[in-house]
């Protein structure tokens, strides 16, 4: 029925510099490299596999500890979640502490203790230490796993899960790694409602049984603490504990594809298409290639003075940055370069990074570029060892990938022997051109068109990256007027929708968890207001009188533009469906697609203005599921979802009584969801209440 309106403004954030008498158009000269002095951390080993490092540094009154368990990608299957949520479970108190006891504990002391499926880690003044850190232990190894922190935790992942269900990021960040790796790999697999829901807490425990153990367990401490000292406590805290041995677990290799080939993932309301070019490499830290590779992913995609961010951004201006990351591993990793663009765009930016791929791979560096990217790593790295805590990732590095013992001594110095030759070589051998994935995650119908003319093949999927065919939607022979006219009749037909002269609607609003009152208004011909309060207070407002209207959020108030005033204008009826016999309006049957498990039509609506709407009604009932808006501009990206349910009937005319509203802004959504309370026709509502 009537659409659920949302009242956005932008905030601008100014940052001031101080003004300085330097020549700006000339770059200041990089200095040498820093000579780097790296003491190696002293080095214990419990008779139950524990390995302990400890790296002194009295300088502060201050020790952080943390325990990993380096047990390898784990393939969790159907109960794909699991061990995530057992992480979540360790921090929800132990069989000694209820987790508000466990809180308190941590807080009374400034400490900070933190638990997680992969260990935990503790940090606290010194005189503190030695409790935090005995808190950490006791989290670890002796959780409580109670049914009602249980359920309480897969609640919120499953609403998370329904968050991102419309978020193009989300999903892309989903269906890259299913789509390289495979869904079955323990690097593509990924959570879904249904692999939520089968987790039971006897599953926590088994997980929990079989993964947190001793069995290599690396302990590390750092700050103002003696070895000796260091030693004790762990001996103390984990000395007799017992658990199942891991074996690290082999992993099969996957292959790229072998021709340069492009996946499509269908998000309708995307604003923005989230672009991933991806090749799988094997690049353990003991390779001869790895420093070179380092500083060829820094030049074509490390920052932003890198190719990719200067083609993208700064040329183009597709996109607000442009990336590529590649990582070093024991198993397959990834080379990727990135970029979220406006749809229609998408086909080009794809052009640019391919072509700045292949330019890494045809034509060697400058020497500017080559100096600048080696300057960069001497000083970050320089600047990163005056954190200790360094020292023992570095020691952990060398014990874990079995690297040299001067390994991070030798550093700075293999960095800059990497010549513009090897440059070349590592980009033609780990960035691919001709046998790489392209995967695009937007509203096909506008991405389709311009991928036809690259030349490429192009599959589909669906958001869990499940091949579909090439078609985005069945067809139907029915007409886009026929499916209008067929809701109308459903919700009461158009006799008695025309008797409709007000409205006046109340509901309860919540939006992360904060309840507010929100009160419609609406009056033939095209009056509306919207009111959102709390404790009495009008938080947000909408107002349209027919002629002007005005958004207020918080007391800052803003006139509508020309464009909103004529789609304002342009409504002559209550309910939108009437309207669309108006002139000026245009409808297009665009076929049958899924709506929460029904099949429904979807149509666009075209206002008189040119603003289009995506609307969906249930095949069997003809009741609007489903609308989406999008919209670019202001320096913002912004896309609307409306889902409609549980229809009553008010009178002689039914109105749905659950609405969800998704506001996706540069790939963060919101959900807001609205529980109708009341609507009464043609009563508390008059003329005065649009002024």
């Amino acid at each position: 029925m009537k659409k659920i309106f949302i009242i956005a403004t932008t905030a601008l954030i100014f940052h001031a510099s101080m003004a300085q008498k330097i020549d700006r158009s000339q770059k200041p000269k990089a200095g040498p490299a820093p000579v780097i002095t790296i003491t190696d951390p002293v080095k214990y080993t419990l008779p139950n596999g524990i390995t302990i490092l400890v790296v002194e540094n009295h300088t502060l009154p201050k020790v952080a500890a943390g325990y990993s368990i380096d047990a390898g990608p784990i393939v969790e299957g159907s109960k794909a979640g699991v061990l995530g949520l057992m992480g979540e479970m360790l921090n929800e108190g132990t069989s000694k502490r209820s987790k508000a006891e466990f809180d308190e504990a941590v807080d009374q002391m400034g400490a900070d203790v933190n638990l997680s499926s992969g260990g935990g880690s503790a940090s606290a003044l010194t005189r503190y230490f030695d409790k935090a850190f005995m808190l950490m232990a006791e989290g670890i190894r002796n959780p409580a796993f109670s049914q009602s922190s249980f359920d309480k935790l897969k609640a919120q992942s499953l609403t998370g899960l329904k968050a991102n269900e419309r978020s193009a990021k989300a999903i892309s960040g989903r269906v890259v790694g299913a789509l390289t790796y495979g869904k079955d790999s323990p690097f593509g697999e990924f959570e879904t409602e249904e692999s939520i829901n089968s987790i039971t807490l006897a599953d926590i425990k088994a997980a929990y049984s079989k993964h947190i153990t001793p069995s290599r367990g690396y302990l590390t401490f750092i700050g103002d603490i003696k070895p000796e000292a260091a030693k004790a406590l762990a001996i103390k805290a984990f000395g007799d504990w017992k658990g199942v041995a891991l074996t690290l677990p082999t992993v099969a290799n996957v292959n790229n594809p072998a021709k340069t080939e492009v996946n499509l993932v269908d998000v309708p309301n995307a604003v923005q298409s989230e672009i991933t070019v991806t090749n799988l490499v094997n690049l353990p830290m003991s390779s001869p290639d790895y420093f070179a590779v380092l500083l060829a992913n820094n030049i074509l995609g490390g920052g932003s003075e890198a190719r990719l961010f200067m083609n993208l951004r700064e040329k183009h201006a597709f996109t607000y940055g442009s990336y590529s990351s590649i990582s070093a591993s024991r198993y397959q990793s990834t080379f990727s370069a990135s970029a979220s663009v406006r749809n229609e765009k998408a086909d080009s930016a794809v052009s640019e990074i391919l072509g700045e791929i292949k330019r890494m791979r045809e034509t060697k560096v400058s020497d500017e570029e080559l100096k600048n990217a080696k300057a960069l790593y001497n000083g970050n790295f320089a600047l990163g060892m005056e954190n200790t805590g360094r020292i023992a990732t570095f020691a952990t590095n060398i014990l874990l990938y079995n690297l040299p013992k001067d390994f991070y001594r030798n550093y700075l110095q293999k960095i800059n022997a990497v010549t513009a030759e090897d440059i070349q070589r590592v980009a033609q051998k780990y960035f691919n051109y001709s046998n790489t994935r392209i995967v695009i995650v937007g509203k096909a119908e506008q991405v389709q068109p311009g991928l036809k003319n690259m030349g490429y093949a192009v599959n589909h999927y669906d958001k869990y990256a499940n091949p579909v065919s090439g078609a985005t939607a069945k067809a139907t022979n029915i007409s886009a007027t026929d499916v209008v006219n067929n809701y109308i009749k459903a919700v009461g037909g158009e006799a008695a929708i025309r008797k409709v002269n007000t409205v006046l609607m109340s509901m309860d609003m919540n939006v992360r968890g904060m309840t507010l009152d929100a009160v419609q208004k609406a009056m033939n011909p095209n009056k509306e207001m919207t009111e959102v309060s709390r404790g009495g207070n009008v938080v947000m407002k909408d107002m349209f009188n027919g002629e002007t209207g005005y958004q207020m959020q918080m007391g800052q108030k803003r006139d509508m533009d020309p464009k909103e005033l004529a789609d304002k204008k342009a409504k002559k009826n209550i309910v939108d469906q009437l309207n669309y016999k108006e002139p000026g309006y245009k409808l297009e049957m665009k076929g049958i697609e899924k709506v929460n498990g029904k099949d429904a039509y979807k149509i666009v609506v075209t206002s008189p203005s040119g603003k289009e709407t995506a609307e969906y009604y249930d095949i069997n009932t003809a009741f609007l599921l489903k609308q989406e808006t999008s919209s670019v501009g202001s320096g913002m990206d912004l896309s609307q979802t409306v889902q409609f349910d549980n229809y009553t009937k008010v009178n002689d005319v039914l109105f749905p009584f659950a609405i969800t509203l998704t506001v996706e802004v540069g790939g963060n959504s919101t959900d807001i969801a609205y529980k109708v309370k009341s609507v009464k026709i043609n009563e508390g509502v008059t003329a005065d209440d649009f002024k």
